[in-house]
């Protein structure tokens, strides 16, 4: 049908519909060709009345394999090689139909590709078959060399695979390793910054200790602080001592002798009473300084 450098140097290209591919359980007969067709067969039908379209595809067939494009962008969706292919045939019934089985590279597991081509199904299959019969006869005579050349230059590909892969990683981890020492320098520049800014010799005030029952010890030197108010409410103010003197049922003044002058009592008794002013004055302090 074809001549074999159409086949082994370019390939033939037929345009076709494609039903799908299922997974089969042998890798050739008519009867598990048969199966998959009439499975795919329906579920195009229930795409088709769901306003589905069948896509159409365009079929490269060479001594390689059997590729399948899309036939607007070139995309290729699936690529068939030729020695994973175990069978092909068109349906006897249905003369618009081919298939071919092939076995997944990835999964291992035999696949059938069923199409519908209305006047090449016939030919398609033929193809193919001229494709085995011709990749045989450069098999025997290359002696199997080509076979071992192709598996070289497959493995050398998934090494070169791997190491781009090994490649990005490392940019990758340098990337990294860069951005984290940026945000090092930003940090330490923040702080550097903060410590610039802030005032010189600012002291932070602190809160007054307490004592034992969690109280603030008074100090006599110290104002005395104004209460906090409550509800809104401001407390009422506090009376002096001047304004508050009150009297005895005798109707004489309290007796306080340290608001009296110095001229009031006789010298030895004013000395009695500086020392038990001083007495008092030593004794709150030193109660007041174990409180704190």
């Amino acid at each position: 049908m074809h001549t074999p450098e159409a086949l082994s140097k370019h390939y033939i290209p037929y345009n076709a519909k494609f039903l799908g591919s299922t997974e089969v359980e042998q890798p050739k007969g008519t009867e598990v060709v048969r199966d998959a067709v009439r499975k795919l067969k329906f579920a195009r039908h229930i795409k088709k009345s769901e306003g589905q379209k069948t896509p159409k595809v365009e079929l490269q067939i060479s001594i390689y394999g059997v590729k399948i494009l899309d036939p607007k962008t070139k995309e290729v969706q699936h690529n068939c090689q030729l020695h994973r292919i175990s069978f092909c045939a068109d349906d006897k019934t249905d003369k618009r139909i081919f298939t071919f089985i092939c076995k997944d590279s990835e999964s291992n597991k035999h696949l059938c590709y069923v199409f519908d081509s209305e006047k090449c199904a016939e030919e398609i299959t033929l193809t193919i078959g001229q494709a085995f019969d011709l990749a045989y006869r450069k098999f025997l005579e290359s002696g199997g060399k080509d076979v071992e050349t192709r598996k070289q230059i497959a493995g050398l590909q998934k090494r070169v695979n791997f190491c781009e892969v090994c490649w990005s990683i490392q940019e990758l981890e340098t990337e990294n390793i860069e951005l984290k020492n940026k945000v090092q320098d930003l940090e330490n520049q923040l702080r550097i910054n903060q410590i610039h800014t802030s005032p010189a010799g600012s002291v932070t005030p602190k809160s007054p200790s307490t004592d034992i029952f969690d109280m603030v010890p008074f100090s006599p030197i110290s104002p005395q602080s104004s209460t906090p108010t409550r509800n809104g409410t401001q407390p009422p103010p506090v009376p002096s001592r001047s304004a508050e003197i009150k009297r005895d049922l005798f109707g004489a003044e309290p007796f306080d002798p340290f608001s009296c002058g110095a001229g009031d009592f006789p010298p030895d008794i004013q000395s009695k009473l500086d020392e038990m002013q001083v007495i008092t004055y030593l004794s709150f302090q030193k109660m007041v300084s174990i409180s704190t």
